[in-house]
């Protein structure tokens, strides 16, 4: 734009006339399609980043950042000279030795399969937040040689237990006996219930001390591993990879992108999904600019061919409807980026009300592992959709506003 009246001009354009009224219906129906797709899309991605967030911050609560395991896949004999030495990089902030194996619980109510983690619950603190998920009991209470078993809550519900109770513990290590080969059966009394909202601990792990584990599979001194917990998360798999390297032997380094890189590969390649979808709906929300800037057009050529005549020039009148457009789309984006912002960060509060009045509970932790709706905006997610928008709804003026300036004066004034 080279003057102001260009400026002036396409704001007053996006007003129509009083006795228009079809066109400031449409320019409506733009913006608050505009508005509707950017909240959306704003609202949809901060789900996601706090659903990622949220099975992330569980998953690597409870499970490890990095394991040392023998390289064979039998016991580690030598876990204390490992677990010293992989505290020895800078990296490393805590280590604690597990022993890792698969179970029956059976209890009055029923019975039910389980993941069985031995640990030692001092050093376990350092490597997991198991013990800040307790809602009955305290990790501590696992000592050696007491048979005491902490289980996640859903377990607890589903066994018909509470603290104090006794189960009966079946693992598949067959015993020989006089009357043939039977399971082994070790009796277990529940300490400590534990809730981490998600599904798959609540449900299937409990955690026995390390001495008993070992006693219970046999394993003499030995334990399944080593689990670390390092200072980023995010350098795990370098952190994994100097380990194996400084380690004195040869063992077995794995890290979380490898335990769980399936699931989180899926997240972000569903995220990136829902990105193009619900940007498609913002394209066809602005695609309304076209055919608002359209009917303007049509309206507004004898006003063209006016101010043609008055020395206006092709570029001029581009302009004019560029600014229309371009209104259009910034008021659009704008009003959405306030609401999607504003509901992005209330869907906590919203979501169990809407729960609440519907009497329905619209996550189901046995399928999405997390009973909550989690929300976690991202100001980088705000700024790249506001420009994406912004940048579509420029483009869309582009023709309309090409038609306006090739309107010829007078074809335009021949039937005035």
């Amino acid at each position: 734009m080279r003057n102001p009246f260009e400026l002036y001009a396409g704001l007053r354009y996006t007003r129509a006339k009083r006795s228009n009224r079809a066109i400031s219906f449409i320019t409506g129906v733009a913006i608050v399609s505009i508005v509707i797709g950017v909240m959306a899309l704003i609202t949809v991605l901060s789900v996601m980043n706090g659903f990622e967030a949220k099975l992330r911050s569980t998953i690597l609560g409870m499970s490890a950042d990095a394991t040392i395991s023998a390289a064979d896949g039998g016991g580690l004999t030598d876990w204390r000279q490992v677990q010293a030495a992989a505290l020895k990089n800078p990296l490393v902030t805590g280590a604690a030795p597990y022993v890792f194996g698969q179970g029956m619980l059976r209890a009055s109510s029923g019975l039910s399969g389980i993941e069985l983690r031995g640990v030692a619950p001092a050093e376990e603190r350092t490597v997991s937040d198991v013990g800040r998920y307790m809602i009955a009991g305290r990790l501590s209470a696992l000592t050696p040689g007491s048979f005491k078993m902490a289980i996640g809550a859903e377990l607890a519900s589903a066994l018909g237990v509470m603290p104090g109770d006794q189960v009966d513990l079946m693992i598949p290590d067959a015993a020989v006996t006089p009357a043939g080969i039977l399971p082994r059966f070790r009796r277990f009394t529940i300490t400590a219930i534990f809730k981490v909202d998600n599904y798959e601990y609540d449900r299937g792990l409990a955690l026995i001390n390390l001495a008993d584990a070992q006693a219970l599979y046999r394993m003499g001194s030995a334990v399944t591993g080593v689990r670390l917990k390092v200072r980023d998360v995010d350098q795990a798999p370098l952190i994994a990879r100097q380990l194996a390297r400084t380690l004195p032997g040869i063992y077995s380094v794995s890290d979380w992108t490898r335990q769980h890189a399936n699931f989180f590969k899926a997240v972000g390649t569903e995220k990136t999904v829902m990105f193009i979808i619900l940007s498609l709906i913002v394209l066809v929300a602005v695609i309304n600019i076209v055919s608002t800037l359209t009917m303007v057009v049509q309206e507004k050529q004898s006003d063209i061919a006016i101010l043609r005549t008055l020395g206006a020039t092709p570029r001029s009148i581009m302009a004019i409807f560029l600014v229309q457009g371009s209104v259009i789309g910034l008021t659009g984006t704008a009003v959405g980026v306030l609401c999607g912002v504003l509901l992005a960060t209330h869907v906590e509060t919203l979501v169990p009300l809407l729960e609440t009045l519907t009497h329905h509970q619209f996550l189901n932790p046995q399928i999405y592992y997390i009973s909550e709706l989690p929300s976690q905006l991202e100001p980088g997610d705000v700024v790249r959709i506001a420009l994406l928008t912004l940048f579509l709804g420029f483009v869309s003026t582009l023709y309309p506003a090409w038609r306006a300036s090739k309107v010829q004066p007078a074809a335009a004034l021949r039937y005035e």
